[in-house]
């Protein structure tokens, strides 16, 4: 099977600009072989029945302007005035107004003057060069009478020196068309060439390059948006370093920590069933951790990935919010957290009940973790006639307005130092993010340094 080969944008240029060059050239030939014997025709009707209107319109004034309209307008004329006749312009080829002598345009002429009419036209065959020739008879009175003829067709000579000299402008157009043609298509494609090698670059990792402008405005919104790209691509980047590692960590902590408690319970605490309890409920803990991890990671990809339909039933946020405050009684318990609740009775909205039941559980996860020192977390579900608002605060030290927008992104941290969560995974807030965009939820961030972090999201009541 032939592959078929690529050419350069360059040669591609060149190629199309020859060939429109060849295009006009070719355009040109054909009306000069086929129609320029009709054109040329047109335009001699044309220019002798300007002259005989403007004797018509002058009958007193014509004779001073005559031999000056005949040789302007490349035709003969003759004035005949009780049997003189005077010819203006009788070298002109074609001019059968100048044979006289010839029987055969006597007779025409005279056949002419003795209809009664004022004027007379008649189509002949000029006898000299057996062309087509057009004669006009205008009688102005019975004493005076004006002839006038030009030919309808290109005499022999003119056609030639037409003819030669479209040869040489063909040869010039081609020349100057194939030099114009390879400086465009050589600063057309220069720039591009330069996008394509660089571009290039980028699909090799390089990604500490930048396109130039090249005062093209299509190039120059293409150099603008591969530059966005790589600076979103160097910002994935440094997101996917720090995903992994952070994985890494998250992974490697509970299986060091289930290997060594394993050691201990085979070496050491086989014996006393007080510490090996101790030490395989330490293991259990570790392999919920590391189950958990790895589900949130699956969740993740599958909400990102659009494989799960939403199952919109109604949910009571006051009951979700209840029953997640309850799995935290450990955490109530033994770390003295306090759960601060503003919620009304009831509050029934429209939603994928486990997805919403993810996203305040991780919220408050968050919350537990970044709180401040008073170990307070503050949950409101607020609404009015239209809205429905849930919200989680902390006491924490806030976030930085300049980090805001990147907090939804995995295992982003405030002081860029990857740690243990209390709870959670640290894949929260992204699970969080993917999960209200999917249900089309307004949702956002309130933050003061040092006074905590609010996070909420709306559901509007007419989605109910």
């Amino acid at each position: 099977m032939k592959q078929n080969r690529n050419q350069s944008l360059s040669f591609t240029t060149l190629k199309y600009l020859v060939v429109f060059s060849i295009t006009i050239l070719f355009i040109l030939w054909v009306f000069q072989i086929l129609y320029l014997n009709f054109f040329y025709e047109r335009y001699k009707i044309k220019n002798i029945e300007s002259v005989y209107e403007y004797i018509i319109k002058n009958p007193n004034e014509y004779l001073e302007q005559i031999e000056l309209k005949s040789y302007e307008n490349g035709i003969c004329s003759e004035i005949v005035e009780e049997n003189k006749s005077i010819v203006y312009n009788p070298m002109y080829k074609g001019c059968i107004l100048r044979h006289n002598n010839n029987p055969e345009i006597n007779k025409i002429k005279r056949s002419l003057i003795n209809k009664n009419e004022k004027i007379q036209r008649i189509n002949l065959i000029d006898p000299e060069y057996d062309k087509k020739s057009i004669l006009y008879s205008i009688k102005l009175n019975d004493n005076k009478k004006i002839y006038l003829n030009t030919t309808l067709e290109i005499i022999e000579s003119t056609s030639q020196m037409l003819q030669g000299q479209l040869k040489y402008i063909t040869m010039l157009v081609m020349t100057v068309s194939c030099f114009i043609a390879f400086f465009f298509s050589k600063t057309i494609t220069k720039p591009i060439v330069k996008i394509s090698n660089k571009a290039k670059e980028i699909g090799k990792g390089n990604l500490n390059i930048k396109f130039d402008k090249s005062n093209i405005r299509e190039l120059d919104e293409l150099s603008n948006t591969l530059n966005m790209t790589i600076k979103e691509l160097k910002v994935t980047d440094d997101l996917r370093r720090d995903l992994m590692a952070n994985i890494s960590h998250d992974l490697k902590t509970p299986l060091t920590m289930i290997k060594a408690y394993a050691e201990m319970v085979k070496d050491i605490s086989c014996e006393s069933p007080e510490k090996r309890t101790e030490h395989l409920n330490i293991i259990i803990s570790e392999t919920e951790r590391l189950n958990t991890l790895v589900n949130d990671i699956l969740e993740l990809s599958k909400i990102q990935s659009s494989t799960q339909e939403l199952e919109i039933t109604k949910v009571d946020l006051v009951k979700e919010v209840e029953n997640i405050i309850n799995s935290y009684s450990i955490v109530k318990e033994v770390l003295d957290y306090k759960f601060i609740l503003d919620m009304p009775k009831k509050s029934v909205v429209m939603a994928d009940k486990q997805k919403i039941n993810r996203a305040i559980y991780n919220l408050i996860n968050n919350a537990i973790n970044y709180t401040g020192e008073d170990n307070t977390v503050y949950i409101s579900i607020k609404e009015d006639k239209k809205t429905v608002t849930f919200s989680v605060k902390d006491t924490g030290k806030g976030i930085k307005k300049s980090e805001i927008a990147s907090i939804w992104d995995r295992y982003y941290k405030n002081d860029k130092n990857h740690k243990r969560n209390l709870v959670g995974t640290g894949l929260g807030l992204a699970i969080v993010r993917e999960v209200l965009e999917s249900h089309n939820f307004k949702y956002g961030v309130n933050s003061k340094r040092n006074k905590g972090t609010e996070f909420y999201f709306i559901i509007n009541k007419k989605d109910k």
